[in-house]
């Protein structure tokens, strides 16, 4: 278990979770190098809103915002989301990632990450069924009206019942 799992385990029992979710990711060094900040989330974990403010931190040559910094903005949300609202009996991993440039940001972005109560059944449900699957979720980094996209990026997402993954595990290390 990481850190920030054990955190999470125990800080629950104090604080709701969607408060921990939203102020655990900002005070966490790894997130708050990204320059991007949470801004909400959904009591249910559903949804959640970031924003990725230009400045000095994250201007690239070209005084736009370093496309690095659009990317780990958006990388750990839809996975630590989908691993919290899936609960303890899954292994959910990143599995690949590609990132679509759009136009050069000069201005605040904003990105949204929303998952709805029938996707998470229909994962489950598959992953009842099949042990385990991919899932792919794009992201868009918008100004504030949502009118402009500036990047996207588009996660592949690994879930698997954990008692499966563990028996797959098993059988590597046999083969060596």
């Amino acid at each position: 278990m990481s850190f920030y799992q054990k955190a999470t385990e125990v800080g629950s029992k104090f604080i709701k979770k969607h408060k921990l979710f939203k102020y655990g990711f900002n005070l966490s060094p790894m997130y708050r190098r990204s320059t991007a900040k949470i801004i909400y989330v959904a009591e249910d974990l559903l949804k959640i809103s970031i924003k990725l403010p230009i400045n000095y931190k994250n201007r690239n040559y070209m005084n736009t915002i370093f496309g690095g910094s659009m990317f780990s903005a958006v990388d750990p949300i839809p996975m630590v989301q989908l691993v919290n609202l899936l609960g303890k009996d899954y292994v959910v991993w990143d599995k690949s990632a590609e990132i679509f440039f759009k136009r050069p940001a000069k201005e605040n972005l904003y990105a949204h990450f929303t998952y709805d109560l029938d996707e998470i059944h229909r994962i489950k449900e598959k992953v009842a069924l099949q042990n385990e699957m991919e899932i792919i979720k794009t992201t868009a980094l918008t100004n504030k009206a949502g009118d402009k996209v500036y990047c996207e990026v588009k996660k592949t997402i690994y879930v698997a019942d954990k008692s499966f993954y563990k028996k797959k595990l098993a059988k590597r290390k046999v083969r060596g």
